[in-house]
């Protein structure tokens, strides 16, 4: 057993992180202790704990592992799922002039915080799509249980090897339409073959990792963007195909339909190079 002190820049705003990670099931959060449990995906898969123990301006994280001999691999994952790095101070300030202005200030220091793995950041969107929220997660709930595992009580997606030998029925079994299920087993087919690495696919540029995921059946732009946004932590994504975005667009600009792909790109000018957070503060204002 090992811990850490990480020590970084704010704002940085913990609890309301935590408490949009509670709403998914799948998140062993406590929000009184400020906690989260967090599955690392490696060859050996372990878990490990992430608590605030600093205030939003002066961020500080007590990190909690098993084994010693993995815990700077760990420190290095938890700080790139959390994005520790990125300076939000400079985010809030290039905001601070924009129509985003109060939605900025409402949330003020509230992170994106990255999908656990990268299969899980492919597989999520696919299972989210045309479906609504509660429904996906409840779906995602579903697969995670039946065919991941766990450790510590933490779940685990299921390995693209365990997905790559499932069934159409198996899925449908959950209440997975015929053709969600034959994307979800295709693409882990792919992933578990080699055919697609998602390792060297994130070393390449957004325009890249777009065209490249596209050519895959069941995956369209909305998924690419998502993967790059929530998997990546790219800065400048925008989904405007995004029913949710579009809604919030709506509201902050008061329009009597959704806007239009025109107008979201006039809306979003001043706000590169951090389309990314601008979508994901959108986001919550209407959450």
């Amino acid at each position: 057993m090992w811990e850490e002190i990480a020590v970084i820049g704010g704002p940085y705003h913990f609890d309301l992180a935590l408490e949009r990670l509670a709403r998914d099931p799948l998140n062993i959060v406590d929000k009184e202790k400020r906690l989260i449990r967090v599955p690392i995906y490696k060859e050996k898969p372990e878990v490990a704990d992430v608590q605030a123990v600093g205030t939003t301006e002066h961020p500080a994280f007590m990190i909690r592992g098993s084994n010693i001999q993995t815990k700077q691999q760990v420190m290095d994952r938890i700080a790139s799922i959390f994005q520790w790095n990125l300076p939000l101070v400079e985010i809030h300030q290039h905001f601070s002039t924009t129509a985003l202005n109060d939605i900025f200030e409402i949330h003020f220091g509230t992170p994106i915080v990255l999908e656990f793995s990268l299969y899980p950041a492919l597989i999520r969107p696919i299972i989210h799509q045309q479906v609504n929220m509660s429904f996906a997660i409840s779906l995602t709930e579903q697969f995670v249980k039946t065919f991941g595992f766990e450790i510590e009580d933490v779940p685990f997606f299921p390995m693209p090897e365990t997905a790559a030998k499932m069934n159409a029925g198996e899925l449908r079994n959950l209440r997975f339409s015929q053709r969600k299920a034959e994307y979800i087993i295709d693409l882990s087919k792919m992933i578990a073959s080699g055919e697609l690495n998602l390792a060297e696919l994130a070393e390449k540029p957004d325009e890249e990792v777009v065209k490249e995921l596209v050519k895959i059946r069941g995956i369209g732009p909305w998924t690419a963007q998502s993967f790059l946004l929530f998997g990546l932590g790219r800065k400048n994504l925008f989904p405007m195909a995004d029913i949710g975005l579009q809604n919030a667009i709506k509201k902050l600009y008061q329009l009597d339909r959704k806007p239009t792909y025109e107008e979201m790109e006039n809306y979003s000018k001043d706000w590169h190079p951090y389309l990314s957070y601008a979508s994901f503060y959108l986001w919550r204002s209407i959450e």
